[in-house]
């Protein structure tokens, strides 16, 4: 089973992601997975549990404070020797398949730590030596997205969350092109037919046509 455990101070936006689909039966079914969350907000001694102050030096928005997510963060390593522990940051490393594997195979619990506003104390990432990963090169309002782009790709290289290995697209020949029944249909007078070489039965000639419109994973 792979844990993660997810820093945010918004948890109720995973709700309807986690547990439908893929996930929600990895989860509740099959137990392949586990997600916990730790809000900020529960760590704080301040009345109206505030997690965030003016950035130092000046400038515009709000800096989330080092306090309540180290707590956090303790609370979810606990005693565990192996933890990763991610960052969600648009500077940070590309997220890619790859990575997603190396996690799967290497760790049993995985800390994702979401950011908001104009971002997260710096002495946290030295706190916790955090590794800052990206999913793209651009900005979002915060990390909670980021942090479910992570964990579907990530719990997708878990054995048994898609049901056999096969189901991995990077793991077989796939294509960016498929069909399904009728073999054919008829839109505004014109015929689309399915491509005669994925009925012909020759699995050879069936694996060559899907290597030439092969995806483009990242690896």
């Amino acid at each position: 089973m792979l844990n993660f455990h997810i820093i945010t101070i918004f948890p109720q936006m995973f709700d309807s992601y986690i547990n439908e689909g893929v996930l929600g039966r990895a989860i509740n079914l099959k137990k392949n997975i586990k997600i916990k969350f730790y809000n900020p907000r529960d760590f704080t001694k301040d009345k109206h549990k505030k997690v965030d102050n003016i950035p130092y030096g000046g400038g515009p928005g709000m800096v989330m404070t080092v306090e309540p997510i180290i707590k956090a963060w303790k609370k979810a390593k606990g005693r565990k020797k192996k933890v990763k522990t991610i960052i969600l940051s648009p500077t940070g490393k590309l997220f890619n398949n790859k990575y997603a594997k190396n996690i799967a195979d290497n760790y049993k619990d995985v800390i994702i730590i979401s950011g908001r506003y104009e971002g997260i104390d710096a002495r946290v990432k030295k706190i916790t030596k955090a590794e800052e990963v990206s999913i793209g090169d651009y900005i979002l309002t915060g990390g909670e997205l980021p942090a479910m782009v992570l964990l579907d790709v990530v719990a997708r290289q878990v054995d048994g969350v898609l049901g056999e290995k096969l189901s991995i697209e990077e793991n077989r020949i796939s294509s960016n092109e498929v069909y399904t029944r009728p073999r054919e249909i008829v839109y505004k007078n014109k015929k689309y037919k399915v491509p005669k070489v994925l009925i012909s039965g020759n699995h050879k000639e069936i694996d060559e046509w899907r290597g030439k419109k092969g995806k483009k994973t990242n690896s």
